[in-house]
């Protein structure tokens, strides 16, 4: 059921990030927002009063069960905590909703290939949340790959930082086997930017270090992915490090580097880059935009005329083994091989 080509979403869950996703779904083209529900009694319009006090018709909801159970819903927004969204990724899907989770989609690689397996047997699209990806730089960045003014590109170093604040420390509530810590919040984007640049290349080792609060979540952590014949990917993510969101790209003829991977509406997006022949190219100042709400609008898009999202299950699965590869490696002081 749609209303003049949209989407009718309801949200699992009252959780912070709903602050740009709220917004996102109202502000797009093709979406409505129709529903929230939360656990905990009165959270859901509270978040609704917060974050769309304009809005008006969106039914609230005590229980995730009844709104998944409301037929007039085509798609969620899961952002719950890390271990809860794939069993209500699931819980989704089964209920015939298609799905936009939250990074990280799972904590393991089989909870996705049974997330995988029952989107296709019920023929719904599913995507995890890295809104970054949907933001016009990115796409400028792939075409001068794809120019080959780069050459062959041989090596990326993504870094994501900043200073914890207390109204953050339940980011390290639950250790890093649990989806606690750093790792699992901030480094899943550093590791997914740095694989942006090798495309669908398949990586073969990663290593890692970190450190780790007294509960076992981790709080900083420094890695290397092997992309084999000589080229890596370097990862660097910390809750305790001023503010970094930066990737740089070296290839064979030149190199680039993106200044802020996770521009909000409100920043200017900023491009440097150079080649051997030409030297440093004009900075580029590419426009504002909404990362979120290019995201949503995508994702409607595709269930609307039945696309594939451009974020597949099979990158969430490749993403998810170098994370849970990464934490054995800085756990086991030891390079990880990966099938």
């Amino acid at each position: 059921m749609t209303n003049q080509g949209k989407v009718r979403w309801g949200i699992l869950g009252g959780a912070r990030i709903n602050q740009q996703l709220m917004p996102a779904i109202i502000s797009a083209h093709n979406s409505e927002l129709v529903a929230i529900a939360s656990r905990r009694p009165g959270a859901a319009k509270e978040t609704l009063s917060l974050y769309a006090p304009e809005e008006k018709g969106v039914r609230i909801f005590n229980h995730f069960e009844d709104l998944l159970a409301d037929d007039t819903i085509q798609a969620v927004y899961i952002p719950l905590a890390n271990f809860e969204h794939a069993h209500w990724t699931i819980k989704a899907l089964e209920a015939g909703k298609h799905v936009l989770c939250e990074k990280p989609m799972a904590l393991n690689v089989a909870d996705i290939e049974a997330i995988q397996n029952i989107a296709e047997r019920k023929q719904l699209k599913v995507t995890e949340g890295f809104m970054y990806r949907f933001h016009p730089q990115h796409v400028r960045v792939h075409d001068i790959i794809a120019s080959g003014e780069l050459g062959e590109i041989r090596s990326v170093r993504a870094c994501f930082s900043f200073m914890m604040q207390p109204a953050r420390r339940y980011r390290l509530k639950d250790p890093i086997e649990h989806g606690g810590g750093a790792l699992w919040d901030i480094g899943c984007y550093a590791i997914h930017a740095a694989r942006l640049p090798f495309g669908i290349q398949k990586p073969t080792a990663v290593m890692a270090m970190a450190k780790f609060a007294d509960n076992g979540a981790d709080l900083s952590s420094s890695g290397i992915i092997d992309f084999s014949d000589g080229k890596y990917a370097q990862f660097d993510f910390s809750f305790e490090r001023a503010r970094r969101a930066e990737y740089e790209i070296i290839g064979t003829q030149g190199g680039l580097k993106c200044h802020n991977i996770w521009a909000k509406p409100t920043e200017t997006p900023i491009i440097s880059w150079w080649t051997e022949t030409h030297g440093p190219q004009p900075e580029e100042i590419l426009p504002t935009a909404n990362h979120f709400q290019l995201e949503v609008e995508h994702f409607s898009d595709c269930i609307l005329h039945d696309k594939p999202p451009r974020l597949s299950l099979e990158d969430a699965k490749t993403n998810c083994n170098i994370l849970v590869a990464a934490i054995e490696s800085a756990t086991q002081g030891a390079c990880i091989s990966l099938n």
